[in-house]
């Protein structure tokens, strides 16, 4: 085993940590939690009961990952940013596991710091979300997302430069489609 916690962070038992996964201080992973290869947990993270993490992922100081949220490879949380897993919380009934919306935050996106994510939705691959941004239902690929509630401002390119009404990204050269509204790389 090649991770690195630090003295200060609890690692529950049946929690699988990839290798070159870096985890700082005062961090809690908790029972049943996976963390891919590569991985960076900032100070004062918290990893939920049963939740997947992908390879690569960079969680940025005061995040909590609730349980029924999965991030995909590559995504970037920022700090504070802030996950939720229950639409109508409430301390004297509480639902439980079964209770929880899921939600999946694919492959790439990137999360400013404190945006809100409500539970329930999909983050589409490479999409972007702008500080302070609050997401209420599904972002699709590539978009960047901004505002209370969040909407759709524009696309990114995979390296995240915003795309400016062309196709074409002027820092990496990539080419996209708009099909049916869905942006797609050549």
């Amino acid at each position: 085993m090649s991770y690195f916690v630090h003295e200060s962070s609890y690692i529950d038992e049946g929690v699988t940590i990839g290798d070159g996964t870096k985890v700082w201080h005062f961090c809690h992973v908790q029972k049943g939690a996976s963390l891919g290869e590569k991985c960076s947990l900032g100070q004062n993270v918290n990893i939920a009961n049963n939740v997947k993490i992908g390879n690569g992922v960079k969680i940025q100081n005061n995040v909590s990952v609730y349980e029924g949220v999965e991030l995909e490879d590559y995504v970037f949380c920022g700090p504070s940013m802030v996950f939720t897993n229950d639409l109508t919380p409430r301390s004297k009934y509480p639902k439980g596991t079964e209770g929880y919306k899921r939600t999946l935050v694919k492959y790439g996106a990137s999360i400013g710091a404190n945006a809100t994510i409500v539970c329930g939705h999909t983050i589409g691959r490479w999409a972007m979300i702008a500080s302070g941004a609050v997401v209420t239902k599904d972002v699709p690929d590539y978009a960047l997302m901004a505002g209370v509630p969040a909407k759709q401002i524009g696309w990114v390119c995979e390296c995240g430069t915003v795309l400016k009404n062309e196709w074409k990204c002027q820092e990496c050269d990539r080419e996209y489609t708009l099909n049916d509204g869905e942006l797609q790389e050549k």
